[in-house]
């Protein structure tokens, strides 16, 4: 691919484009100038000497002076436009246009034109937008076109995309507006590293993830989970001694029933063994603040938490 990056490809395309319309320009003067040719004994009688049906001659006629002219235009036209817009190569093209001009230029009219209602909603908190009809509406549309890609139309996600749904669980950080709003905003990256040289063989791992399947209750293996304890020690640094998380780090709760990253013994032992790093992109680049307050407020919405609104800052 790095041979398509040098300053040869733009020529070539530059090159191409031009002989293209010169040489239908020179096919059009050639395709005018033509004049058959008179075989000896044979009379100028203007055909072409083809005979169909016993009598029925083609005749070398001049093409029409409109479509000539029309042919012409096309060329002046293509001419024109290449020197116009961004055609030849690399050249931008004398008005200097391209299509994330053009469409920035859309963005900054669209977010002038929404601005007088997003500045209604960014004088509320996020908090008493929940209650606000017209707020999750225009929430819901921003969340359909920037979120649900991941984490469904729903919002309950799937496999390594958490559910926005869940009141109690799957909130790997603060239960908080305001986080919402950061997440949004910066994104977040999760990780886990992989354990296996810590933790030691497949045995080993098949302990520790049985060990691990016990602190929520679900179906395990009691003799591999009771050897498999010692050895949540290297996980006890971020999922603490009790395996219920650190909401700081971002490690999750393993004593609740929610499995971001697929449930039972081989998902567990996979994660062990390889890590995982799960990424929610920054939507900063693609939302304002005032879009971004809006969103979290419909997401706050969907896992019907209830979260009191905070106190108004007293006045000077």
């Amino acid at each position: 691919m790095s041979d398509f990056t040098n300053g040869f490809w733009p020529w070539y395309v530059a090159a191409i484009s031009l002989v293209s319309i010169l040489a239908c320009a020179l096919l059009l003067w050639l395709a005018g100038k033509a004049t058959v040719k008179v075989q000896a004994g044979q009379s100028n009688d203007n055909t072409t000497g083809h005979v169909w049906d016993g009598d029925l001659r083609e005749l070398n006629n001049p093409l029409p002076r409109w479509w000539m002219w029309l042919f012409i235009l096309t060329v002046v036209f293509a001419l024109g436009y290449l020197a116009i817009f961004p055609g030849l190569g690399s050249f931008k093209g004398l008005l200097n246009w391209s299509a994330d001009s053009e469409h920035s230029q859309d963005v900054t009219q669209f977010r002038a034109e929404v601005a007088p209602l997003y500045a209604g909603f960014s004088a509320q908190p996020v908090e008493a937008l929940v209650k606000d009809a017209r707020a999750l509406a225009v929430g819901e549309r921003l969340f359909m076109n920037n979120c649900a890609q991941c984490h469904g139309s729903d919002a309950r996600g799937s496999k390594s995309y958490p559910n926005l749904t869940n009141a109690n669980t799957a909130w790997l950080g603060e239960r908080s507006a305001a986080h919402i709003v950061q997440t949004v905003t910066n994104g977040r990256t999760g990780v886990m590293p992989p354990m296996a040289e810590a933790v030691g063989g497949e045995a080993q791992m098949s302990e520790l993830a049985n060990y691990v399947l016990s602190l929520s209750g679900s179906p395990h293996n009691e003799i591999k989970a009771f050897s498999g304890k010692a050895r949540f020690s290297a996980c006890a640094a971020c999922h603490g001694i009790d395996g219920k998380g650190n909401k700081t780090l971002g490690a999750p709760n393993l004593t609740d029933d929610y499995w971001l990253h697929g449930w039972g013994e081989a998902a567990i032992v996979n994660m062990i063994k390889n890590g995982k790093t799960n990424v929610m992109p920054a939507q900063a680049p693609k939302l304002t603040a005032d879009q971004i307050h809006v969103v979290a407020a419909y997401v706050l919405s969907l896992s019907g938490s209830s979260f009191p609104a905070p106190a108004a800052t007293p006045k000077p």
